[in-house]
């Protein structure tokens, strides 16, 4: 019996899940590790700090798994996408990691939008924001020179980690078409990007398909846990395409909606030629030569957090849930804009805040919780029209992640706003469960990453749609699309008059 290790290096933790070649589960681990913020805006992480969570990981399963030593046979990895790793000729870490959740780059960003234009949409299929990695590049050459001076070698999160455990570098297409330097279209870096923004290509990893090989646990690893066979290491993908393929989405017709911290609604893209202009992120899928397109509520699972904290701190989820359950949909006009932390899909506006529209004196606890699950979800919507509208998109069914999908009256609610039946996995192993698939495949268990999909993945029954609430919410969905350019000016002034 052989075991392969799927390694999700998230935000706050390090997560390994080992699996079996008939899908089962075997045994989980995870390690937490801190955010540094040493500024307003700004958020980083020590790469050592992953390379030890990872060795705690390991450390734990080997003590989970009686025979781990001698039948781990593959590793491959989710990573946490656009996260900038620097490493000096001798490939040493020069400064702490820049995270995705950094918004110290806003002036990078103008400055790459104003030099490529829309012609940065043609060759990346996405437009320059504070999270990509580029703007991070910008920002360390005019700010720390010094540091640029030194760097040979740059990369994202999970391609350090595998770099630690092979000493080889590599970066998977779905990881490298979040850099802002992919030309998503050719799969190849782009060599009019990297002469403008001053980037070698030498600094660059090598390109390779996310269930491509990167090399063997090297000898020192190896020897240190114990290991008595080979370990094939694989390249793995980003986080989002992880979690798309540990869901299924790996053919035309099904979506997903993911709520965590943040919101996803993603769909598979057999191309890169659908033009959303970059009100949808474009990027290439970890199933190879396949592609996703995303939108992004910033604030979805912490909208909810944020109101139980803030007005219902006694009160359990499961409380405030059950008895939103007990109001009508649409809230009794109470409507909810989840712009608590700005927005992303399809405003991109880091101006905006969040609005409770419609308060009146009938107004309860559990009507605000109600309108606030609905007021997340129309978020999530507004993408789901976008491929809907753009693109002639058809979704014959979504599968629920994350925080949305642990609660049966959320899950008719979603299928309801959405109108398209809702399901779940049985088994909801996030991210880490698509690093295992690709170690999987990899290794060469499966032929394809859809055959591997037909054991690993399983769905429950499906959440149809209510006629009649599909007709309530559509309208109440043209209300709440009406609260954006009604606040959009005042938002902005509020803040700008808050900052005196």
């Amino acid at each position: 019996m052989s075991y392969v290790l799927g390694i999700d290096l998230g935000t706050s933790s390090l997560k390994g899940l080992v699996m079996k070649r008939s899908g089962e589960v075997v045994a989980s681990a995870s390690s937490e590790y801190p955010l540094i913020q040493p500024a307003s805006g700004f958020s980083e992480q020590d790469p050592q700090e992953w390379i030890k969570a990872c060795e705690k990981v390991l450390t734990k399963l080997s003590q989970q798994i009686a025979d781990f030593t001698q039948e781990l046979a593959a590793i491959s990895f989710s990573g946490q996408m656009h996260s900038l790793v620097l490493l000096d000729q001798n490939k040493a870490v020069l400064r702490n990691a820049i995270l995705w959740n950094d918004v110290r780059t806003s002036a990078a960003c103008q400055k790459i939008m104003a030099t490529f234009g829309d012609r940065l949409l043609t060759l990346t299929k996405n437009k320059a924001l504070e999270g990509f990695t580029l703007p991070k590049i910008l920002w360390v050459q005019e700010h720390e020179p010094e540091i640029w001076k030194q760097v040979r070698h740059l990369m994202l999160p999970k391609d350090y980690l595998g770099f630690w455990l092979t000493d080889e570098i590599h970066m998977d297409y779905s990881d490298a078409a979040g850099t802002l330097l992919l030309d998503i279209t050719k799969q190849d870096w782009s060599q009019e990007i990297l002469d403008q923004c001053d980037v070698p290509r030498a600094y660059l990893p090598k390109l390779i398909d996310s269930v491509g090989y990167t090399g063997e646990l090297k000898a020192s690893l190896a020897e240190k846990y114990g290991f008595k066979q080979p370990v094939k290491i694989f390249a793995g993908g980003a986080d989002n395409a992880c979690a798309a393929v540990g869901a299924g989405i790996l053919k035309s017709g099904i979506g997903m909606a993911s709520i965590g911290t943040s919101g996803v609604f993603l769909s598979f893209e057999k191309s890169p030629e659908q033009d959303y202009q970059g009100n949808l992120h474009l990027f290439n899928h970890a199933v190879p030569n396949a592609y996703y397109s995303m939108g992004v509520t910033l604030a979805a699972g912490h909208s909810l957090s944020w109101f139980k904290e803030t007005f219902a701190p006694t009160s359990s989820f499961e409380e405030l849930l059950e008895k939103a359950a007990q109001i009508e949909p649409g809230a009794n006009g109470l409507l909810f804009t989840p712009y608590i932390v700005g927005e992303r899909t399809p405003y991109a506006d880091s101006n905006i805040r969040g609005s409770f529209i419609g308060i009146d004196t009938s107004h309860t606890l559990a009507h605000f919780t109600r309108a606030v699950l609905e007021g997340i979800t129309f978020s999530l919507k507004d993408s789901q029209l976008l491929m809907e509208t753009v693109a002639n998109r058809t979704f014959d069914k979504i599968v629920s992640v994350g925080g949305g999908a642990k609660s049966q009256e959320w899950l008719q609610i979603q299928a309801d706003i959405f109108n398209t039946p809702v399901t779940t996995l049985t088994a909801e192993q996030g991210p880490g469960l698509g690093a295992a698939m690709l170690a999987a495949v990899g290794f060469g268990w499966f032929d394809t990453l859809q055959d591997c999909a037909e054991t690993f993945v399983q769905y429950k029954e499906l959440v149809k749609p209510n006629p009649a609430n599909v007709e309530k919410y559509a309208a109440v969905y043209q209300n709440y699309q009406a609260v954006y350019p009604a606040t959009k000016d005042l938002c902005q002034q509020l803040i700008t008059q808050s900052s005196k």
